[in-house]
């Protein structure tokens, strides 16, 4: 049996202090009409926050731009009504003793007709692309791009402002950042696409626009996958060397953490060694980062929950998270679904009372707990 002390060791990088080394991962949670934070919201993360969570980074929060936004009541970062909700949530998450950031994030061309807050907006994305005479995702121009830099760079100043103790960048899963890494949707012929590195230049301008934007001493974490919503088996790096090619020019434009979102923690990235995403990361870096993929729960696929099913998610022994973390293999631990579901999950783990750790199971997605 390992220690699960471990994972309550302060953490610090920076300015940034951390109690302890279990991050909430964002979840998208749909529970802000208008895209407003409410006291639900401010109660949902402090209670995680006063459990134990060293770290919460938020639900996606849409920067303010006209196609960011994907879904209904999912809360946007910007607006004068939005901020002081997530300042009312701040200011909780820090009287429980935690930190919080936001994760940024715009959906790209996942955007479809008729989604708020303008229904006539169609997706964003690196190429255009028409349905039955319609053209359901607009192919970004210069100016569209620039836009978009300028939104997330705004929007990290603007949680500098409230307090937040950083911001997450989301680059992963399908979403407008990733669109332009993998070759699959972004065959643009511009500087924008083409090489890995071409393909890489909007999620650099990103970085580079949000620090230049709050400084040299607040906290830039990027959360990145190979895989994609629409691929699982999709790969933007297949060896150590294409990773390392890929991750340099992030890390270079002023990424502090790498959050490395894979489906099971467990899996090795590469055929050659067992270390994981996060893994390879920190050693092609030697930037801090962040693991996350079923943490606490068995192998049930995680997207099987987003239907209709009777499925449940049992909690699962922490030995191979914890050998992994005492080989430093990575910094923080993410969970995900088991701390949507248990918010005591951290204290649960901390003092023995894993017995007492609920299962996961779709009825979990229809509240705020």
């Amino acid at each position: 049996m390992n220690d699960s002390k471990q994972l309550f060791k302060p953490f610090q990088l920076g300015s940034l202090k951390l109690p302890t080394r279990i991050v909430m991962a964002p979840m998208t949670r749909s529970f802000s009409p208008g895209g407003v934070p409410n006291a639900q919201v401010v109660e949902y993360y402090s209670k995680r926050a006063a459990a134990g969570v060293g770290l919460i980074i938020t639900e996606g929060t849409t920067v303010n731009h006209c196609a960011a936004n994907g879904y209904p009541n999912v809360p946007r970062f910007y607006g004068d009504d939005a901020l002081n909700g997530w300042k009312n949530v701040v200011t909780a998450v820090h009287a429980a003793g935690g930190k919080i950031m936001p994760q940024l994030w715009h959906v790209g061309n996942v955007r479809r007709l008729g989604t708020e807050p303008d229904a006539s907006v169609p997706g964003y994305g690196p190429m255009t692309k028409h349905k039955d005479g319609k053209k359901i995702v607009h192919g970004m121009t210069q100016a569209d791009i620039d836009d978009v830099v300028a939104a997330f760079a705004q929007a990290a100043k603007d949680a500098q402002t409230i307090g937040m103790d950083g911001v997450e960048i989301h680059g992963a899963h399908g979403y407008l950042i990733d669109q332009f890494f993998w070759e699959g949707s972004n065959q643009r012929t511009d500087d924008y696409g083409g090489s890995m590195a071409k393909r890489g230049r909007f999620a650099v301008e990103i970085i580079q626009a949000v620090r230049a934007a709050v400084g040299p001493n607040f906290p830039i974490v990027f959360r990145y996958s190979q895989w994609k919503q629409q691929d699982y088996t999709a790969r933007l790096a297949q060896t150590p060397d294409e990773l390392k090619a890929f991750l340099q020019p992030l890390s270079d434009a002023g990424v502090d953490i790498f959050h490395c979102s894979t489906r099971r923690f467990w899996q090795p990235e590469f055929a050659e060694s067992d270390l994981n995403l996060a893994g390879w990361t920190r050693i092609l870096t030697g930037k801090p980062t962040i693991t996350v993929g079923s943490v606490g729960l068995d192998g049930s696929e995680f997207t099987s929950f987003m239907t209709n099913t009777k499925e449940v998610a049992q909690p699962a022994s922490l030995d191979a998270l914890l050998a992994r973390f005492s080989a430093e293999e990575f910094d923080l631990v993410a969970v995900g679904r088991a701390l949507l579901v248990d918010p005591e999950w951290a204290a649960k783990v901390r003092d023995g009372r894993q017995d007492e750790i609920l299962p996961f199971s779709r009825n979990a997605l229809g509240s705020l707990s």
